[in-house]
């Protein structure tokens, strides 16, 4: 069985230097080096590695806090979860609420986005605005149409949200540079992947949502997805896969780097305020909504059933001769009041989530502490005796 390679962190430690070719966090057999100098001013190199690390984490569990000092400072138990976990439950639901709340508008811009090539309607070369689309749902499907297609929805969003976030993360440490800084070119590279990533992954269930919410005469999503497959094959469910994820990467690029460049820009004071988050967010997401929408409207339209457009290039200018340049914005305040919310809520949940993880560790570590100082009087007490 293949064993664990360990993984330390060095401190500065009077007197030994790191060589350059030693990097932070990284795995020990991967050129972990220090120099000492002598008195004499020679120095030399070796292999060095510390194990102290482990006997702290042995103390964490021997002087870990009792139940009532869990219940009197619930906060702690929450270190108890793994990191990962407690961000992904978390941007799961914020995701799931999110979505539901805004699924109304969702539908709306769909329905404008393609109502120029969905098939079989004799309208489908006329625009539909706003308003008339919000009455065509209520009179066509009642109240419960306006969340037609947002199960699905939700279904998807959990692992979305959990894999972007977590994809953000990862590939953020990826690209930290020798000096522990991300370039604004680093942290767009890191949402541009993240992006792509959760899109590739749950870029299925996307597909059948919009199928289940615009062509009519489906019901369950295991209806359409069966339909999809004895009709059109599997590669139905990767139609538009491309302009999604070139959609996608710059839009959460502008997103996340706008976001954490901003909240980087803010005063401390400011910076762990939930409203300065929100606020944040809203900014980075109508600037990132602004920039990308065309890419996701010509995505809808290659999605669709019946669709003239075979790629980009061919979706871009067929759009603009039939509807005009307006014709890629179409559904877009709807997006927009949907996007600034979801994107709010998604984001700003995440940097609370970690605040309360950095919280919940301070505190845990605090009765350790606490409980450590009170068996080493205890020690003392029954030695002098």
């Amino acid at each position: 069985m293949r064993k664990n390679k360990p993984i330390l962190r060095f401190e500065t430690i009077p007197g030994l230097t790191l060589f350059d070719t030693t990097k932070r966090d990284d795995f020990l057999h991967r050129n972990t080096r220090l120099t000492y100098h002598l008195d004499n001013g020679s120095g030399s190199a070796r292999k060095f590695a510390c194990i102290s690390m482990a006997d702290k984490r042995e103390q964490r569990r021997d002087f870990a806090p009792t139940l009532t000092q869990l219940l009197n400072h619930p906060l702690a138990a929450l270190a108890y979860v793994p990191r990962d976990v407690a961000i992904f439950a978390a941007g799961a639901v914020a995701g799931a609420v999110a979505k539901t709340v805004t699924a109304p508008l969702d539908r709306v811009k769909l329905l404008m986005q393609t109502q120029g090539v969905r098939v079989g309607q004799e309208s489908a070369k006329k625009s539909i605005g706003l308003i008339e689309a919000l009455v065509s749902i209520g009179k066509d499907d009642g109240i419960k149409g306006y969340w037609k297609g947002n199960l699905p929805q939700v279904i998807r969003v959990v692992p979305y949200s959990a894999v972007q976030l977590f994809a953000y993360e990862t590939y953020k440490k990826l690209f930290t540079g020798k000096d522990g800084e991300l370039s604004v070119l680093e942290r767009l590279a890191a949402g541009a992947c993240a992006g792509m990533t959760s899109t590739f992954i749950t870029y299925p269930l996307d597909v059948l949502r919009l199928r289940l919410a615009v062509e009519p005469g489906y019901r369950k999503m295991s209806e359409v997805a069966l339909t999809m497959l004895r009709e059109e094959g599997f590669g139905s469910f990767y139609y538009g896969l491309v302009p999604s994820l070139i959609g996608i990467a710059p839009y959460i690029a502008v997103n996340f780097c706008i976001f954490d460049l901003v909240k980087k820009a803010l005063p401390e004071k400011y910076r762990q305020k939930t409203q300065a988050s929100l606020l944040t967010a809203v900014v980075s997401a109508a600037a990132a909504t602004l920039t990308c929408y065309p890419l996701d409207t010509v995505r809808r339209q290659m999605q669709m059933r019946g669709t003239p457009y075979k790629s980009v290039m061919d979706a871009i200018p067929g759009i603009i001769e039939r509807d005009g340049v307006g014709g890629l914005y179409r559904g877009f305040v709807p997006n927009a009041l949907k996007n600034l919310p979801n994107s709010s809520i998604r984001l700003t949940t995440f940097d609370i989530v970690k605040r309360l993880i950095a919280a919940s560790e301070k505190q845990f570590e605090k009765m350790v502490d606490e409980n450590r100082q009170k068996a080493k009087q205890e020690t003392d007490v029954e030695q002098s005796c």
